[in-house]
């Protein structure tokens, strides 16, 4: 089985596999645009504009305004790191009025939720879904990611 690079993000693990590897390219870019979202600018040595300003807008208003620095924030970094991979849309909502709730995260869930709310901060958490295609030549791929902020 082929290794491509380090699964994103990290997981517990009863039997001490915190650090796995992907094993198909399809995995990697995924793992890849999750470290680039949930990375603090400014975190990095040698790298201090690497990442989002994701973390900034936790306590911001559910509106169109951070809505759209939001998903400007999510552009800009993905056009500088991730070159190859092209974002269809973003969708961003209220969590009040997210239409799939996912609760909890396990292993048995579609790994590309990356959500946790609970009841009482759903007012004041925003959900955004990627979409997202990864042009490599010939070859291309769909694929989305969904995380609270």
């Amino acid at each position: 089985m082929a290794t491509y690079g380090i699964e994103f993000p990290f997981r517990d693990s009863a039997i001490g596999n915190y650090l796995k590897m992907t094993s198909t390219p399809e995995r990697e870019v995924r793992a890849n645009l999750i470290h680039l979202l949930l990375t603090r600018k400014g975190s990095r040595y040698y790298l201090p504009d690497f990442g989002t300003r994701l973390y900034e807008y936790i306590f911001e208003m559910n509106d169109n305004v951070s809505y759209g620095h939001i998903e400007e924030e999510i552009r800009d970094a993905v056009k500088k790191y991730i070159p190859n991979l092209d974002i269809n849309s973003i969708e961003i909502v209220s969590a009040e009025n997210d239409p799939d709730r996912v609760r909890t995260i396990s292993d048995d869930e579609d790994e590309r939720l990356f959500r946790y709310t609970s009841e009482p901060a759903r007012p004041y958490t925003a959900v955004v879904k990627i979409d997202y295609t990864v042009n490599n030549g010939a070859f291309s791929t769909s694929d989305f990611i969904i995380i609270n902020i």
